[in-house]
C-alpha cells in the first residue's frame, strides 16, 4: 500500500467530522494489521474503484456508533439501531469516503466509491486485504473510531 494514499483519507475525516457538528478529531496511533478486521460492534465498509482499488472500514463500538448517529441527528437519543440511525451511519461513511475520493483527485487519481455496507455485530470478521493493511485510531468526542485502510493504485 502506497503511504501517500493514507493522508487523503485521514484528511477527509479531519475535515468532514467538524462540519457535521463533531468536535475536532485527533489521530491516536497508526499500526499494521493482517487481512481481517474484527468488528467492535458496528462497522461500515466502502470500496474504491477506477484508478484505485481497495476499501476502507470504519470500525467502532456500539456506544460510539450511537454517539455518531445521535450527533448526526441533532442530538436525538439513539437507543437502538433502527433505520434512521443506520441511515445516519451510512451517510457519515459516504461523506467521509466521498471527501477522500475528492482528495485523491488532487493526486491525479480518478476514483469512485461503492455503496457502504453496514455490519452490526460484535466479532464479525471482515476481509480487508489479501495481505497487510493500516489501521488509524481516531478519537472524536471521547469516543474511538478505527479506520482500516487497504487501498492501492490500479496497476
Amino acid at each position: 500500500m502506497d503511504a501517500k494514499l493514507v493522508n487523503p483519507i485521514i484528511d477527509a475525516f479531519m475535515e468532514v467530522m467538524p462540519q457535521m457538528g463533531f468536535p475536532m478529531p485527533r489521530r491516536q496511533r497508526i499500526y499494521l494489521q493482517d487481512r481481517n478486521v474484527i468488528s467492535k460492534g458496528v462497522a461500515l465498509t466502502v470500496g474504491f474503484t477506477k484508478q484505485m482499488h481497495g476499501k476502507v472500514v470504519y470500525n467502532m463500538t456500539a456506544d460510539t456508533a450511537r454517539y455518531i448517529a445521535s450527533t448526526m441527528m441533532l442530538g436525538v437519543p439513539v437507543t437502538r439501531f433502527n433505520e434512521l440511525a443506520q441511515s445516519a451511519l451510512r451517510e457519515m461513511s459516504n461523506m467521509l469516503t466521498a471527501r477522500a475520493a475528492t482528495n485523491f483527485t488532487k493526486l491525479g487519481l480518478d476514483v469512485d466509491i461503492t455503496t457502504p455496507e453496514l455490519v452490526i455485530d460484535e466479532d464479525h470478521t471482515i476481509k480487508v486485504s489479501d495481505s497487510h493493511f493500516l489501521t488509524v485510531e481516531m478519537e472524536i468526542g471521547g469516543q474511538r473510531l478505527d479506520i482500516a485502510l487497504a487501498v492501492d493504485r490500479e496497476a
